[in-house]
């Protein structure tokens, strides 16, 4: 049976928030460490942000490509730090959204960084 990604209120459920924390962290900045072991959950510092890079980085890993600009300007009404990159509570924000509209699509995301339908690593 597959895992909630949001719970009753529509939040994201501690399970989901731990594996958009892990693909949070193979992009941020500052870089986290990766374990040889790549079966390791990763968890970004508290001051961590998607630059432009980073973001990028992220969006070719998920979807092939990156970010259209006018996608990029809409993440300017989520959570960023004072330099307008996209801190974690934004990209939890980006996440909560996109599963409420397009819950197969957010499927289709965690499956590319190796995520199962329990929210494990496949």
């Amino acid at each position: 049976m597959a895992a909630s990604l949001l719970d009753e209120e529509g939040d994201i459920t501690p399970q989901f928030e731990r594996c958009l924390a892990h693909i949070f962290a193979k992009f941020c900045s500052p870089a986290v460490e990766r374990p040889v072991d790549g079966k390791v959950f990763l968890t970004p510092p508290a001051n961590a942000c998607l630059t432009g890079t980073g973001l990028d980085e992220w969006a070719i890993a998920t979807n092939g490509e990156p970010l259209a600009q006018e996608s990029k300007d809409e993440l300017e009404f989520l959570d960023v730090n004072d330099d307008g990159h996209l801190t974690f509570k934004g990209f939890l924000q980006l996440y909560q959204l996109q599963s409420e509209n397009d819950e197969e699509e957010t499927w289709k995301d965690l499956q590319k960084h190796g995520f199962d339908r329990t929210l494990n690593f496949a």
